[in-house]
């Protein structure tokens, strides 16, 4: 996955399909130029200070590092802002979360429903 980097590639994916949900903002555009997934992300000042926004943008990075190889739909731009709930969020919620926001901007179209993968998401690793 590529980076998206200017501030033109965000304000562009902010055009595009928007879900909200309690831990994260997902939005996605689709690009149409080639087959790569290029993602960004943000988390403004209201959250708190850089430190705080700066472990915010690393829990959604490794979030996005997770699903979206598998989630992701070639060509699209993918910009995650984090919210106040990004950090207090447990960890297979916040995967849920996500999961769940990419299959709301893509119409949940081939995929399995959200409670099993869910369920996944909860089992302990081992």
């Amino acid at each position: 996955m590529d980076r998206l980097r200017k501030r033109r590639e965000f304000l562009a994916a902010a055009q595009g399909q928007k879900w909200a949900a309690p831990s994260l903002v997902l939005q996605a555009r689709a690009r149409g130029e080639d087959d790569s997934v290029r993602v960004g992300f943000t988390v403004t000042k209201k959250v708190g200070s850089a430190v705080i926004r700066n472990r915010a943008k690393r829990r959604l990075r490794a979030a996005a590092a997770e699903l979206l190889p598998s989630l992701a739909n070639p060509g699209f731009d993918y910009v995650l802002v984090g919210r106040a709930g990004t950090l207090d969020r447990a960890w297979p919620d916040l995967l849920a979360d996500l999961r769940k926001a990419v299959d709301r901007v893509h119409g949940a179209r081939g995929r399995s429903s959200s409670k099993s993968s869910t369920a996944r998401d909860t089992a302990p690793h081992g």
